[in-house]
């Protein structure tokens, strides 16, 4: 028998991007939110008024780099940041700062949110109110 698992469907990706957009504004800071599915697509981005043009590429790079690495994109800074630069030549990654937070449900890695315009603390925190949202 087939393993099944669960994804997200568009009314989460909107949830998602609701609760992050609150979160943002809230704060006053100006992001791209990016939510992408387990395979690093785009499922659905909002990118907040007065946020800079290359967030968008950010936010998506991030979101993609937690969802296939199964883990929060601050991984990856962390590593390198601790001398494994050979990271920063990986293939088909370029998402490796704070702020993309991969979505975990039953053991499942289904997706990730990144976020760019802010600190990439205040990112994370951010991307995880989104993702708040649907658990």
């Amino acid at each position: 028998m087939l393993a099944t698992k669960p994804y997200l469907t568009q009314a989460d990706v909107q949830k998602i991007l609701t609760a992050a957009d609150q979160h943002a504004a809230k704060n006053n800071w100006a992001v791209t939110i990016a939510v992408c599915d387990d395979g690093g697509h785009l499922l659905g981005l909002a990118r907040r008024d007065g946020c800079a043009p290359v967030s968008a590429y950010i936010a998506q790079e991030k979101a993609r780099t937690a969802a296939m690495g199964k883990r929060e994109s601050r991984v990856y800074e962390e590593i390198i940041n601790n001398g494994r630069i050979s990271f920063l030549s990986a293939p088909h990654i370029s998402g490796m700062l704070e702020g993309g937070v991969n979505i975990e449900v039953n053991g499942f890695t289904i997706g990730a949110v990144g976020v760019s315009g802010v600190k990439s603390t205040e990112d994370a925190e951010t991307a995880k109110a989104g993702i708040a949202a649907i658990l």
